[in-house]
């Protein structure tokens, strides 16, 4: 990710392009893997107010605020793609500022794996995880993945449940 520090990823986190909205998905296979038609798109700045919510100590995941934002949105789901996407956005733009920091190593991938794609990799964000006292497990031989144990236990409710 060495070209990802010459971006200005503050200014993309604040392009709206024609978002928030609702587009109907008419091929049959996408309706069947979501389990519906109604796909949301979400603005960078929805996932980036979503990550300053989890408290220190806490978790989500990716799959959470996609849901999360469906939910709210009346839709059926959130564009994968672009979730991701703006996640990442979120956690460079926070890297890039002086303060107001977005706790974004705090959101993981599924089954709670962390996330190559941050600021400094899965190394700096193991390393702000096990500062907040979450244990991080090594998983693979070749291909190897990091995740953050019983990651289910410490998921923070965004929809403010307990």
């Amino acid at each position: 990710m060495a070209n990802e520090e010459k971006k200005d990823f503050n200014a993309m986190l604040h392009k709206e392009n024609g978002m928030p909205k609702i587009q109907t998905v008419t091929d049959p296979a996408t309706i069947r893997k979501y389990g519906g038609e109604k796909m949301f798109f979400a603005p960078p700045l929805a996932y980036d107010a979503l990550m300053r919510r989890v408290p220190w100590g806490r978790l989500t995941t990716v799959g959470c605020m996609r849901e999360y934002l469906a939910r709210q949105n009346h839709a059926d789901f959130t564009d994968p793609i672009t979730a991701g996407i703006f996640m990442s956005i979120a956690a460079w733009a926070s890297f890039q500022r002086e303060g107001d920091e977005t706790p974004y190593w705090r959101t993981l991938k599924a089954n709670g794996e962390l996330n190559p794609k941050y600021p400094g990799g899965v190394q700096a964000q193991k390393a702000r995880l096990e500062a907040e006292g979450h244990t991080i497990l090594q998983k693979g031989r070749t291909n190897i993945r990091y995740y953050v144990k019983d990651y289910e236990q410490k998921l923070f409710p965004l929809d403010g449940t307990v």
